[in-house]
């Protein structure tokens, strides 16, 4: 190897987990000093073989599509604030993924020919599932359905199946391949936190070139923006990220758990003109504060910028209200 590579001793591996056994020859080149970066796109096989064959000799690091900050980036010279919202805007539409943003790229297309190999690929041909067409109606279905809060029963009746276990593989194989995450439903009960769940889109490109539907419910799709912000964070180990919701089925979007102490509430909404909108918003906000113990309370909206003392039927708080693109250019470490 030497004399092919000219005495390097830095190797890159792209999607070597596709050849079998080959965490033998990393472990073997680890040994013999070579300095290896290992992608791929499949976090579980991954993760496994490498805990198993380079336990402590190895360090894994996630890659996101663009951030809403980086992909500022492109865009030169001063900015107002309705530039920020039109990029914002351009942002949420288009997503994250670098190589459309920067070079003459049918954006859709593109979107389309990278999720669809990893959904058949990545994860049909190397599960072997049995129903393959009911995998791609279930990806779609999420990507249509983006922030809503699933039940496997409801699922299985997408993909053709009755049986629950093979639901929660399924989506355990999307996850894994990078194309979704889910959040668990916040509660002092495991059972619940395990079945109540909603997911969310690793880019929101996908959302918009593989659902039905991108105007139907926009406030969601800015709710996946957020999500993943937080999944990010989560993934480093400095939060734990839930969604609230009671008994009368008043939600919250994330719940921000350090140290096991909730430290920050929020909810995404394109506007909160419309009073009925606010009240809904505001009053679930506030007995959720008062349940979790938690007075940090975010309204991220398109406009709003201020803070303000709510009051409603006996609960009281103080909310800050802040525009989506402010929210997302802060330090990206979730402040309290």
């Amino acid at each position: 190897m030497n004399d092919v590579y000219q005495g390097t001793r830095t190797l890159l591996l792209d999607e070597i987990q596709n050849i079998p056994g080959w965490e033998l020859l990393a472990n073997l080149l680890a040994r013999q000093g070579y300095d290896l970066y290992i992608t791929g796109s499949n976090a579980y096989l991954l993760s496994k073989e490498l805990a198993t064959h380079l336990t402590g000799r190895h360090t894994v690091t996630t890659i996101f599509p663009f951030s809403f900050r980086e992909f500022l980036q492109m865009k030169t010279g001063e900015h107002t604030i309705r530039d920020y919202q039109s990029f914002l805007e351009e942002y949420c539409q288009n997503g994250g993924f670098p190589e459309p943003l920067m070079v003459a790229l049918e954006r859709k297309d593109y979107l389309v020919r990278l999720f669809d190999p990893v959904l058949y690929k990545d994860i049909i041909r190397r599960y072997r599932v049995r129903l393959p067409h009911g995998l791609g109606d279930l990806a779609q279905h999420l990507c249509s359905t983006i922030s809503s809060e699933y039940s496997y029963h409801g699922l299985s009746k997408i993909t053709g199946t009755l049986n629950d276990r093979t639901i929660r593989k399924y989506l355990d194989y999307l996850e894994e391949s990078f194309l979704f995450f889910s959040i668990p439903r916040f509660s002092h009960k495991m059972k619940i936190q395990i079945v109540s769940k909603k997911t969310y889109s690793i880019d929101k490109g996908f959302i918009t070139s593989k659902g039905f539907s991108f105007s139907k419910n926009q406030g969601s799709h800015y709710e996946n923006i957020v999500a993943i912000v937080l999944r990010e964070q989560e993934l480093l180990g400095r939060i734990r990220l839930y969604y609230w919701k009671n008994a009368e089925q008043e939600e919250v979007d994330f719940v921000i758990q350090k140290n096991r102490q909730v430290t920050l509430l929020i909810q995404v909404c394109t506007s909160i003109s419309d009073e009925k909108t606010k009240f809904r918003e505001v009053r679930a906000l506030l007995k959720a504060s008062r349940e979790l113990q938690c007075a940090n309370i975010f309204v991220l909206t398109l406009q709003e910028d201020r803070e303000s003392k709510e009051e409603w039927f006996g609960m009281q708080g103080v909310i800050r209200y802040m525009p989506l693109w402010k929210w997302l250019l802060r330090e990206p470490d979730i402040q309290e």
